[in-house]
């Protein structure tokens, strides 16, 4: 069978769980060598990279903290290195912090630390992979439906830096394009996941605005990461796709 992305080299941050792990097995189906990073629990780590190697391709995870720009800069020149080059990078890794505005007993720490993982981290990412990137190569942000909506209350910070993501993507679409490294959003909406599995009462709550009636599965948004990366997607940039069973609608 041919395989789309047959021989290409991705990396995947945030790779060891949830829609990370889920878009980094669905690569590696295609064809693709497989890089992950994970900043805590190796042991799942090793199991994502165990099962991408049963596909027939490379795969290997680089410990990280995405809230260190010396170990972003650090991993992305690892993966280059093992691998010679690369061909896709998908920026997942992110983290969910609440905090309203007019509270004052907000951890105002965390919310420094969401801007520097969920924005910081994905430019420096950015900014260090693109001189190792090929002509054709693939840049794909995972992003949020709270970059466009903010459903309910505490989430303006988190909002923002997903509206940041929108913003980095058109804009780096302007400046990739010449190279023909195409730049392009993956929005998510709810999805079934450890740190939102969708059997909660927050959940419930989220579903009756779902036209669909139901959260979505890591692997959905792992299709569509992987489309955006195919041959198929070669006339695409600066696009948000939106994968949340109309909760945006």
């Amino acid at each position: 069978m041919n395989k789309a992305l047959k021989n290409k080299v991705a990396l995947v941050t945030g790779g060891s769980r949830g829609i990370g792990a889920a878009i980094a097995k669905r690569l590696a189906e295609e064809g693709a060598h497989v890089a992950i990073t994970y900043s805590a629990s190796p042991e799942k780590a090793e199991a994502v990279i165990k099962e991408i190697k049963t596909k027939g391709v490379q795969a290997q995870s680089f410990k990280a903290d995405q809230s260190d720009p010396k170990q972003v800069e650090d991993f992305v020149k690892q993966v280059a290195k093992q691998f010679g080059h690369i061909d896709i990078l998908v920026n997942n890794a992110g983290v969910f912090v609440a905090g309203a505005i007019d509270d004052p007993s907000a951890d105002l720490q965390a919310l420094n630390r969401l801007q520097v993982i969920n924005v910081q981290a994905v430019a420096i990412g950015v900014r260090t992979a693109v001189p190792f990137m090929p002509n054709g190569s693939r840049i794909i942000n995972i992003g949020s439906v709270y970059g466009e909506r903010v459903p309910n209350t505490a989430a303006a910070d988190y909002s923002a830096t997903k509206s940041a993501l929108i913003g980095y993507t058109k804009g780096w679409a302007r400046d990739l394009g010449p190279k023909n490294i195409t730049v392009n959003l993956v929005q998510p909406g709810h999805i079934d996941t450890d740190m939102n599995p969708e059997n909660t009462e927050f959940s419930e709550r989220m579903k009756l605005q779902v036209p669909l009636g139901r959260y979505g599965k890591p692997e959905e948004i792992a299709a569509a990461v992987c489309f955006l990366a195919s041959p198929d997607a070669s006339y695409v940039t600066g696009s948000i796709i939106t994968v949340d069973g109309g909760f945006n609608a």
